[in-house]
């Protein structure tokens, strides 16, 4: 094996382009997970979609720039969306 090869790392092998993607991914989805479950349990649609769409969104984007960006408009509408009520 050459040494060159070895700094590959275990994120490459997963799909993943590196730990900054992989941290991204891993938090957008864990804070979907978590606000899904809030709004299960609190019977309201709005966290839920919210909830739902923050924990596909890794699987769809590709770019960590429009994950982010994704990211803080999901959130965003979903505290315009419950201000209202």
């Amino acid at each position: 094996m050459n040494p060159a090869d070895m700094g590959q790392g275990l994120g490459q092998s997963f799909g993943f382009g590196d730990l900054g993607s992989a941290m991204s991914t891993l938090i957008i989805s864990g804070l979907g997970a978590a606000i899904f479950l809030y709004g299960k349990k609190q019977a309201s649609l709005k966290p839920l979609v919210a909830g739902l769409v923050l924990s596909a969104l890794p699987f769809f984007v590709t770019s960590l720039l429009v994950l982010w960006l994704s990211t803080g408009a999901c959130l965003g509408g979903l505290y315009a969306w419950t201000r209202g009520d």
